[in-house]
């Protein structure tokens, strides 16, 4: 929220500078994320008056003024502004002076032949409103020579972030009372004028939905003029908020806005039907609203209408046709309360944003429907004339207030510093907070963040200051402190270190994804959707990590790397039984782009493969614990991945501990990512834990004291058969002298039979205690043999 230094000593009596007052807002709770001074723009820009104005020798459309800048120098000034004159005052500026409206800065020059040292401004050069037909007349009495910054009072403007909980602040007279309650002056509470209404309201009002519109305050103001603008002091804050001045009466409702936190709306009564009343929409009726849109409302949603249909979609959004215009002569006022359930499940199923939304939707004063009221009629009757009704009060807004018993030791236990309990009442006194002698604190209805005592103590430490909360250690047993990680932390960090080893680059991604991804990587779970995302984007929980990271190594790719090669270790969510969150840790791994890049040595670059997945699948498994000997490849890595390039890691045919392999290329297409990608999925929850629990330490390395000796053996197996089950047969046939086993060659053509392949594998013995004897060497060949035969396999000749 945005205001002026100005804007702000209309409700604080202070003489604090811009910097104290920043840092008491950063110190209450209040961030502020940006201080603008104005006066900064307008260096270099003065009040000066036009002596004379003579037609320019060489355009037909310039003039070559000489003008007074008060210190005794006349310059020449080319100009092209229509209303330039002998005898007018406006603004100049001087050379080295920057236009903040487009950045340029002035310089001596000559234009068209003539000498022009500086610029006379318009309104829209300064960024002080659109107009632009001319250059700036100002009064007769503006001093010559003075500072443009002074002469226009620009007061320095605070962008300040209101959180949540704080609707009571998001008008200026909010922030104003909090100040003074942290000690930076005196609060001026707005005086709530007495208006004498004459004659009963023209309009009937009522509310028909008590539950989303609980009170409906109006009244109607007969002869106002709405052709000229708001006043000068009304537009200057508004603009100094970020709000642009529309006209005279829907100035006043933007002003009372954002003074008191108040939203507000009026209507033309020419434009209305019949009695105007807040009711259910109806299913399928529309409204043309104030941002030229139409809407299609249900009969979820409050609105406020009359006989001929709907006028505003309350506390949201008004609506065209209905909306003051520079012929309105009546208007109809409206101050209402909103319930702000009700107003966020509509403003989300609209997409409708506005700043009463914002206001509503957090909850406003219930108890200023009347103050409101008579604020906004003064405004209005001093803008624009006119002749007030009296006012209509339909239905009783929930003002009963909230009673909290509240123990002033308590500031001490949840809050960590000692307040003395004569500030503490002063604090909560200031803050508008009713203390009784027995500490039973009666809250303002406007304090809706107030629900009991831990409130309390966060609002009188809050003003108190949070910078006087020491920092204290927490205690702490003697001796050495015992680890606290869990296994499951230890082994997400061993897995980092080992995938960064491995020259694979960290990434974390959004736990969201939009809905078409994660119901891509969903494989029939029931997902997880949030009722109020951020975004659509971020809208269904993720069910794989995979999606997250093809979005970033398209990121990269689109930026011109070459390769890419990420990880996560993160969660995926899904729907448990009876609806609970299941979450299961998980490792994911994407590799996209180069294998390796173009060279001498290899010519062009190289792409990656299944392999390559599976090579990192394996490498992270065993870094993980997993017993990599014993797993089993299959297939079935799920629809997004490729067929016939793809498989999963498997402890039993049952437990799947990872998946690997290239993408689909449907995958590839709906993520928007050119291939080949290769993904891993490491399934952290499934791979069993080590007997006992497993130690730091490892078992003392004894190097064999026999030399190892290997044997080649060279199969024919069929077509279809895994290289990895053969393998494991092999190895498992004598799991004492057999130590490792591997491939090393494959081969399919001619001299081997149609639907086999030969598949050479090598074979590492060690001997224990003795060497092999030959006898021994062919008993274990024999059992090697034998075991491969078991898959399908037969010893080539």
């Amino acid at each position: 929220m945005k205001f002026s230094l100005e804007w702000l000593k209309h409700f604080l009596d202070t003489d604090a500078s811009v910097a104290e007052i920043a840092a008491a807002l950063n110190r209450i709770g209040h961030e502020v994320e940006g201080i603008e001074d104005p006066a900064d723009r307008l260096a270099g820009f003065r009040v000066a008056k036009v002596l004379t104005a003579e037609k320019h020798p060489d355009a037909d459309k310039l003039q070559v003024l000489s003008v007074d800048t008060g210190d005794g120098q006349p310059l020449q000034v080319v100009c092209g502004a229509p209303n330039a004159r002998a005898g007018m005052k406006g603004v100049l500026g001087l050379p080295g002076a920057v236009v903040p409206a487009n950045g340029m800065e002035l310089r001596k020059s000559a234009i068209r032949g003539v000498e022009s040292n500086g610029m006379m401004c318009s309104v829209r050069e300064l960024e002080l409103g659109d107009e632009h037909d001319g250059i700036i007349e100002l009064p007769e009495d503006a001093p010559v020579g003075e500072s443009f910054a002074d002469y226009s009072d620009a007061s320095p403007v605070f962008d300040v972030a209101i959180t949540p909980n704080r609707p009571d602040c998001m008008g200026v007279m909010g922030i104003a009372r909090d100040l003074a309650a942290a000690g930076l002056g005196t609060f001026k509470p707005v005086e709530v004028p007495a208006i004498d209404g004459n004659g009963a309201c023209p309009v009937e009002i009522r509310t028909d939905d008590p539950d989303g519109c609980p009170a409906f305050y109006g009244r109607v103001i007969r002869g106002v003029d709405n052709s000229k603008p708001s006043p000068e002091w009304m537009q200057r804050r508004l603009k100094a908020a970020g709000q642009r001045p529309i006209s005279a009466l829907v100035d006043c409702t933007n002003y009372l806005m954002l003074a008191c936190g108040r939203p507000a709306h009026v209507y033309d009564v020419a434009k209305l039907s019949g009695p105007v009343v807040a009711r259910r929409a109806q299913d399928g009726e529309t409204m043309q609203a104030l941002n030229e849109k139409t809407y299609t409302l249900d009969d979820t949603m409050t609105v406020i209408a009359d006989d001929a249909g709907v006028h505003d979609i309350g506390g949201i959004m008004g609506g065209e046709h209905s909306g003051a215009s520079e012929g309105t002569t009546d208007v109809l006022l409206e101050i209402a309360y909103f319930d702000p359930e009700r107003i966020g499940v509509t403003g989300r199923k609209l997409g409708l944003a506005s700043d009463a939304r914002t206001r509503f939707e957090r909850g406003v004063d219930p108890a200023f429907l009347d103050d409101g009221l008579a604020l906004l009629t003064d405004l209005i009757v001093q803008t624009c004339g006119g002749t007030p009704s009296e006012a209509i009060r339909a239905g009783e807004p929930p003002v009963e207030p909230m009673v909290v018993p509240f123990d002033p030791g308590l500031t001490l236990r949840l809050g960590g510093v000692e307040v003395a309990e004569d500030e503490q009442r002063r604090i909560l006194t200031e803050l508008d907070f009713a203390v009784g002698p027995d500490w039973q604190v009666t809250c303002p209805p406007r304090r809706h963040d107030i629900e009991g005592p831990a409130d309390l103590v966060e609002e009188v430490v809050r003003i108190h200051g949070l910078d006087n909360v020491e920092s204290v250690a927490l205690p702490r047993a003697d001796g050495v402190a015992q680890p606290t990680a869990s296994p499951q932390q230890k082994l997400e960090r061993k897995l980092r270190r080992a995938a960064a080893a491995r020259g694979l680059n960290e990434a974390v991604t959004w736990s969201f994804l939009p809905s078409a991804d994660a119901e891509h990587f969903a494989d029939g779970a029931q997902l997880w959707v949030l009722d109020n995302p951020i975004s659509e984007d971020m809208k269904a929980m993720r069910p794989s990590l995979i999606p997250g990271l093809l979005a970033a190594a398209k990121r990269n790719a689109d930026r011109g790397a070459p390769g890419t090669r990420l990880f996560e270790i993160g969660r995926r969510y899904f729907r448990g039984k009876g609806g609970a969150s299941d979450e299961k840790p998980t490792l994911g791994v994407v590799l996209a782009g180069e294998k390796t890049p173009r060279g001498w040595a290899q010519g062009k670059a190289t792409g990656l493969d299944a392999y390559d997945a599976k090579a990192e699948a394996l490498a992270l498994l065993d870094a993980a614990g997993a017993p990599v000997d014993n797993l089993m490849v299959m297939g079935e890595a799920g629809d997004q991945f490729h067929p016939g390039q793809s498989a999963t890691l498997r402890l039993g045919p049952k437990t799947v501990l990872a998946r690997f392999g290239a993408l689909h290329p449907r995958t590839l297409k709906a993520f928007d990512v050119d291939g080949p990608v290769v993904a891993v999925e490491i399934f952290l929850d499934a791979i069993p834990a080590k007997k006992g629990g497993g130690s730091f330490a490892r078992p003392t390395y004894t190097p064999p004291a026999l030399q190892a000796i290997t044997r080649d053996f060279a199969f024919l197996v069929p077509a279809d058969l895994a290289a990895a089950d053969l393998v494991r047969a092999v190895k498992g046939a004598d799991k004492q002298a057999i130590v490792s086993a591997r491939v090393f060659d494959v081969f399919a053509g001619q001299g081997v039979p149609e639907g086999k392949k030969s598949v050479a594998v090598e074979v590492v013995l060690q001997p224990g205690e003795k060497s092999f004897t030959d006898e021994e060497i062919k008993a274990i060949s024999d059992k090697v043999v034998a075991a491969a035969a078991k898959q399908g396999a037969e010893l080539r000749g």
